[in-house]
């Protein structure tokens, strides 16, 4: 289960204000990826919820979203950043996932000096330490994996009601049976990302595609 090991390590180095910072979205064929940073209290009381916090992937939506609220009042600050398909397509994942992670950390409202980072590459715009598998084990890491969870999720709820069919509410952009198909069928949508092979194999069909009803049909339904 996740601790405070990880933090009290870093503030026996002289860091103070510590934050963990993870993401969310990294592998789906469509939507942002969604980054989280949070600074927990040095001290947490045994009957803090704060304790119950665990990595987002293993925890159902309805435990997520509870959580999330008590992070966002038990915390001492709360960032998110992200950035989206068009990003995503110019930089690359990796690129991109760094980007919405030092976005997330400069949205916070106090500024940390140092931070944990899952995953094995650090960000450069604080001093940082990356852990492999941190949301596993360290507990302000698990805080912020759950904030980018919930944060995206959203996002790609929000995103079904703009482009119907996708089923974007259910899948969260991931590339399920049923994604792949409305894929084939209706071709990529504007937060689809295009450098993803399966996306860009359906985009090459619609630009090729000899049918210029249907075409004309596609472009007029994303105006």
């Amino acid at each position: 289960m996740p601790d405070l090991k990880q933090e009290r390590r870093v503030r026996q180095m002289g860091f103070n204000v510590i934050a963990g910072v993870d993401e969310a979205g990294r592998g789906p064929l469509a939507g942002p990826v969604v980054a989280g940073a949070v600074i927990l209290p040095e001290f947490i009381g045994k009957g803090s919820g704060l304790w119950r916090i665990r990595d987002s992937k293993k925890l159902s939506s309805s435990e997520r979203e509870e959580l999330f609220e008590i992070i966002m009042q038990e915390s001492v600050a709360v960032g998110a950043g992200e950035a989206d398909s068009q990003e995503i397509d110019r930089l690359n994942i990796f690129q991109a996932t760094l980007l919405a992670m030092e976005r997330a950390v400069m949205s916070l409202s106090v500024q940390p000096d140092f931070c944990l980072v899952d995953g094995i590459r650090r960000i450069d715009s604080v001093p940082s330490q990356a852990i492999k598998k941190g949301d596993l084990i360290c507990l302000s890491i698990s805080a912020a994996s759950i904030i980018a969870k919930v944060i995206r999720d959203r996002k790609m709820k929000e995103f079904e009601k703009i482009y119907p069919g996708y089923g974007f509410a259910e899948n969260k952009g991931y590339a399920t049976v049923e994604h792949r198909r409305a894929l084939l069928e209706l071709g990529p949508c504007p937060i689809h990302r295009l450098s993803f092979e399966p996306v860009r194999l359906c985009a090459d069909r619609f630009v090729c595609i000899p049918n210029k009803e249907v075409s004309e049909k596609r472009v007029e339904r994303w105006k």
